[in-house]
């Protein structure tokens, strides 16, 4: 599952040494009997073509818990309580003052599932793209991180202009794949701590309080793009 213009450059990689090896592992673990997660790994590239990506979120690996992952940074489907880096999320969301405020004065928390944000540009692309049951970066280091940089580094190249959310040092360590691009003037790169309930109001770059999302809006519209209904869809 992978939208066209995403496939060669994953073909490429699945054909190198990096995704052969990294083949193999997955074919060992789950031969042993091994839970791996999400089912869908690939499934940020099949709802977001490189061609409409306008904001780019990097995760660190998936969800580790039973019925969390779905292929998407952060997100978890819909049903499922969000984890509490996705509560900030929404949190941030609802009181950055750079987005209009929803008619409703309701106060509820939104949908958890991503995937209405992903359909409108947002790449929500986890550095490693697998992991095992209860066992966090359990993946990490097997090979994904070339594929995801060579994603990165991708994206950086486009002309299109691109909001990249780079939030705490596993992400942050992406930027010089950003900052080396012959087209890095045209992006904008926003950093701030994770979201995590651990990180996310401590400085020197808190989470909370980072107006992210209204600042990715505004540097969409100032480039005659259509800013993201960050909010859910039905507010």
């Amino acid at each position: 599952m992978l939208a066209p213009d995403w496939r060669p450059l994953v073909d490429q990689y699945l054909a190198s040494s990096a995704g052969l090896n990294l083949g193999r592992f997955l074919s060992e673990r789950l031969a042993g009997g091994a839970v791996v997660y999400p089912p869908q790994p690939f499934r940020a590239l099949a709802l977001t073509p490189l061609h409409t990506v306008k904001v780019v979120i990097l995760g660190q690996d998936p969800y580790h818990g039973p019925g969390q992952a779905e292929g998407l940074a952060f997100s978890v489907p819909s049903g499922v309580r969000p984890p509490p880096s996705l509560r900030n999320i929404f949190k941030e969301i609802a009181r950055d003052p750079g987005l209009v405020a929803p008619a409703s004065s309701v106060v509820r928390m939104p949908d958890a599932s991503l995937v209405r944000w992903a359909r409108q540009g947002v790449l929500l692309l986890n550095t490693c793209l697998t992991v095992e049951a209860g066992a966090p970066a359990s993946h990490a280091k097997r090979g994904w991180q070339v594929l995801t940089d060579t994603i990165v580094r991708n994206l950086a190249a486009q002309k299109a202009p691109m909001v990249f959310f780079l939030w705490g040092a596993h992400a942050q360590a992406k930027r010089p794949l950003i900052d080396g691009s012959p087209n890095a003037a045209q992006h904008l790169v926003l950093t701030a701590n994770h979201p995590s309930p651990l990180s996310a109001l401590r400085p020197p770059l808190p989470f909370i309080g980072c107006g992210h999302f209204g600042k990715a809006n505004a540097f969409l519209k100032q480039r005659g793009l259509v800013p993201i209904r960050w909010q859910d869809a039905s507010e």
